[in-house]
């Protein structure tokens, strides 16, 4: 298979996706501890949501529709009216569309949140908004344009974006598309694609670069933090201790995660490895891997073909999960976690009760921490007590 689609890609082209062989990542067999959790339907009836995420201290939800909207939902309901409706602005083939949303940390006072989209000619735009005087409405008139990034091709746009614990504005980049990256832009630091880039939005507009990014005084794009992914989706930051945690889509055979604790720079210079390698194996025939970051989990295409990442659980309501990192595949909708201590991944399970029954586009958190997963088909569901 030369290339295939990412959790992005619309659903006719997902159905001619095939898994390649190899055996998966060892798991640890179905526990009890599997079935004392499991899903609620929070809302259904969306525009193949792609996100949910929620403004520090905000009860209220907020969807990421691919189409080009951005949902409330509130005890419960969701609102009749789109907080924003970018539907006219974003391209929305394949894996494109919109995104990506983060809000300031600050947005109960600064009112500022930001989004990644796909816009009419296939390209990424980072954009910055405002919230209107009503609540449940930005204004679309405070639109502006922190960054474009150029895609040669019409997959592998990234999307994310989220707010580190040092309060910079973390924005994952895909390699730029096609297959196999012919560019080679996943090991180009002189160019954003296949990168993690951080940003200082703290001003008034515009934004910098922080001047501890590892390319901030040369060698690289400033904005550059850690190279070598090939399609990050998604990524997350620990709300306890702020280790980094990147889900990147594979090639033709492996899906990995890579974890970077905050300790030791958070991601900071890290390769990570794509197109080089794959996983923890050669991409290309007799590739180096000195200086290479190693995923500390993988999975072949014999259990999936696109992993969805996702968040190490601190909510309150399931304290049994704390410190537990869960993610999916979108094809085979399989949920699976595990935990990260001494360096690698420890205590791998399979959630049979967290499989949604259709593909899993993402995670996302509450302002409490509380566990969600969107699908493809509309919905979005709750991590709950069983």
């Amino acid at each position: 298979m030369a290339q295939r689609s990412s959790p992005a890609a619309l659903l006719a082209l997902l159905v001619t996706l095939r898994a390649c062989g190899g055996d998966g990542e060892p798991v640890t067999p179905p526990a009890t501890a599997t079935d004392s959790v499991g899903l609620r339907e929070i809302v259904s009836g969306l525009s193949f949501p792609l996100y949910v995420t929620a403004p520090p201290g905000d009860p209220r939800l907020f969807v990421v529709e691919k189409t080009g909207a951005i949902r409330i939902v509130q005890n419960g309901s969701l609102a009749a009216r789109p907080f924003l409706d970018l539907s006219g602005t974003v391209s929305n083939g394949g894996e494109q569309g919109l995104l990506g949303l983060a809000f300031d940390p600050h947005y109960a006072t600064s009112g500022r949140f930001y989004v990644d989209y796909t816009d009419r000619n296939g390209d990424t735009r980072i954009a910055r908004y405002r919230v209107s005087a009503d609540a449940g409405a930005a204004d679309p008139a405070s639109a502006e344009i922190l960054l474009t990034i150029e895609q040669p091709y019409s997959n592998h746009n990234g999307g994310q974006l989220a707010f580190g614990p040092d309060g910079y504005l973390y924005v994952g980049m895909g390699d730029g598309g096609s297959g196999g990256d012919p560019q080679g832009h996943g090991q180009n630091p002189d160019d954003l694609l296949g990168s993690l880039l951080r940003l200082d939005v703290s001003g008034a507009s515009g934004y910098t670069s922080p001047g501890n990014n590892p390319y901030a005084h040369g060698g690289g794009r400033p904005e550059v933090f850690s190279i070598g992914l090939r399609n990050p989706w998604r990524f997350s930051f620990d709300r306890s201790n702020g280790d980094l945690y990147v889900a990147d889509v594979g090639q033709n055979e492996r899906e990995e995660v890579d974890v970077s604790p905050a300790a030791s720079g958070g991601g900071r210079g890290l390769n990570y490895g794509w197109n080089r390698m794959e996983g923890t194996s050669c991409y290309q025939s007799s590739c180096d891997r000195g200086g290479l970051t190693r995923p500390v989990t993988e999975y072949t295409h014999a259990d999936g073909c696109s992993i969805t990442g996702g968040y190490v659980y601190r909510g309150r309501a399931l304290p049994a999960l704390a410190g537990t990192y869960f993610y999916a595949d979108f094809c085979s909708g399989l949920v699976r976690s595990f935990r990260y201590a001494g360096g690698r991944a420890t205590d791998a399970r399979e959630w049979p009760m967290l499989k949604p029954g259709g593909q899993v586009t993402s995670f996302g958190e509450d302002a409490s921490g509380e566990l969600y997963v969107t699908v493809a088909d509309g919905k979005v569901l709750q991590v709950v007590a069983r």
